[in-house]
């Protein structure tokens, strides 16, 4: 079974996402408090992290890169703001998706299933064995058996995300895709969810491996339609 770790210090909605999740068969922990929160999440295993921003002790964001510094397993953030710059900023410290209160538990649910399964497969295609899964794009190389992402010699740290999202475009270059197409594709999702989060994650990208983020060289900007992988 999956474990998820919820760090949340409102009881109430705790205790309610605890019991939407384990009816869908996941061991879940619950923390209430940031610091406390901290010490599990680094401490511990578990497949994923459901953190709410606001929260005593420690807060959100700086679980979130905590956690980053030393685990690839998907991140939601949870937050009573509706500011674009809340989300920015989770999904810039590597935070996979961003969910605003209130929210259905069935939501909540539908989100987790998608980023664990995700993720799973992820981690199955790393643990495969392949004779050729370089893929180069002049100055780019990306190895997909190791998650492994270099510019011009110089590897780059990139999320989870991050990495899946480069691989697919590079994987099908000079592609337009819209962000609803690469949402649906990276993210799992359809309807559920947020797509201003791909626009989040290629202006990530960009700062990780454009040598000129205004003036790409690799993901270009298709206005009104949205982004492809130059080659």
């Amino acid at each position: 079974m999956s474990r998820i770790l919820i760090v949340e210090d409102e009881e109430a909605i705790a205790e309610l996402e605890k019991d939407y999740l384990e009816l869908s068969d996941y061991v879940v922990d619950v923390c209430t408090e940031g610091t406390e929160g901290l010490r599990k999440a680094m401490e511990e295993e578990y497949d994923l992290y459901i953190l709410d921003v606001m929260l005593p002790g420690t807060d959100g964001f700086e679980i979130c890169r905590q956690i980053r510094t030393e685990k690839n397993a998907p991140i939601l953030m949870v937050s009573a703001r509706k500011e674009d710059i809340d989300k920015v900023k989770g999904l810039g410290l590597g935070a996979d998706d961003y969910i605003t209160k209130p929210f259905s538990p069935s939501e909540l649910v539908a989100r987790v299933k998608a980023h664990l399964a995700r993720y799973e497969r992820l981690v199955n295609a790393a643990n495969a064995t392949a004779d050729d899964d370089i893929i180069r794009i002049r100055g780019l190389k990306i190895d997909k058996t190791s998650h492994q992402v270099w510019v011009d010699g110089d590897e780059k740290n990139l999320t989870t995300r991050e990495y899946e999202l480069l691989s697919f475009m590079a994987e099908n270059p000079n592609q337009v895709f819209s962000k609803e197409q690469l949402f649906q594709k990276i993210w799992d999702m359809d309807s559920v969810g947020d797509i201003a989060t791909v626009t989040v994650h290629i202006k990530k990208i960009r700062e990780k491996i454009e040598m000129n983020k205004d003036k790409p060289q690799y993901i270009e900007t298709v206005w009104g339609v949205g982004y492809r992988m130059k080659i």
